[in-house]
């Protein structure tokens, strides 16, 4: 097996390159501009635009892959509903480059999208319910996901998941764990929603199941997030109670009072049934990660 990994420098993309490692699986790690993480040898490392064709089948002539985690995207919810051009580009375009490439070469492709492919009506959701995306971003996932499942041949697999959360070296972003704990460190008054909920994930979690689709040759959609849906509110209230925080300048507040550009999903969730039965995946609940935080 030999793995392509676009957006390496993430913080999912890191968790695979760990993990790869660990395994001893050859892999070929990828991102635009130079290579921030680092526990990734720069052996292992190319530059590569997810947008430009011939950069991609330049990596792919050079490197052969038998398989390819695209973790590259624009998730930014808000920033898709302002540049939907650009969410286009990133989202829907770079896919189809890849998959194609994949097609031509006999690779397999692996897609994450998001539980924002859902409405949020109802939440835990499984594999075969209808999506109905609200934002630019879930139609963005969306359209990815129709565009490779009815590519002809391609072997694929999209891996939804639902705000993933940990570590790594020099990212380009922070998530909702890691920015609570510092913020109830530093004891700031904080306005946060209880009326969207969600199964937070950690980024350890989700790579080892991205990798063991990849091992089995498995095929399809699959659901993989964590173990327990809450509200972000109860997200930020557990952290305080872990790390014995004050929740004292902590305010409950509604969606509605945001003013968001994108609309938000209310309940999400997933049903891990095939995740566990197929991969053997078994997440961690938060507090069982937030040590390592």
């Amino acid at each position: 097996m030999r793995m392509l990994i676009t957006g390496s420098n993430g913080l999912l993309g890191q968790k695979l390159v760990a993990q790869l490692l660990l395994k001893g699986i050859d892999f070929m790690a990828s991102s635009l501009g130079v290579n921030r993480n680092n526990d990734c040898p720069e052996e292992n490392y190319r530059t590569m635009d997810i947008c430009n064709r011939d950069e991609i089948a330049e990596v792919f002539n050079e490197f052969k892959p038998t398989h390819v985690i695209h973790t590259a995207a624009m998730t930014n919810v808000d920033a898709c509903e302002l540049n939907p051009q650009e969410c286009q580009s990133l989202n829907v375009d770079s896919v189809q480059l890849l998959a194609n490439q994949c097609l031509a070469s006999n690779c397999h492709f692996q897609l994450l999208s998001t539980d924002f492919v859902f409405d949020g009506s109802k939440g835990n959701y499984q594999e075969e319910d209808a999506p109905n995306p609200l934002s630019i971003y879930g139609h963005s996932k969306l359209q990815a996901e129709e565009y490779i499942k009815d590519l002809p041949s391609l072997q694929f697999s999209i891996v939804r998941t639902i705000i993933v959360y940990g570590t790594g070296n020099q990212l380009s972003r922070s998530n909702i764990v890691k920015w609570a704990k510092e913020a109830l460190h530093e004891a700031k008054e904080l306005s946060i929603i209880d009326d969207q909920f969600r199964a937070p994930t950690w980024a350890d979690d989700l790579a080892w199941a991205c990798i063991r689709i990849c091992e089995l040759n498995e095929n399809g959609i699959f659901h993989v997030s964590g173990p327990e849906t809450m509200s972000i509110y109860e997200i930020v209230e557990r952290i305080a109670k872990h790390y014995q925080l004050s929740m004292d300048k902590v305010k409950r507040t509604t969606s509605s009072s945001l003013s968001q550009p994108a609309v938000r999903p209310p309940r999400t969730g997933f049903n891990l049934s095939k995740a566990k039965s197929r991969l053997g995946y078994n997440p961690k609940t938060l507090e069982e990660t937030l040590d390592f935080i």
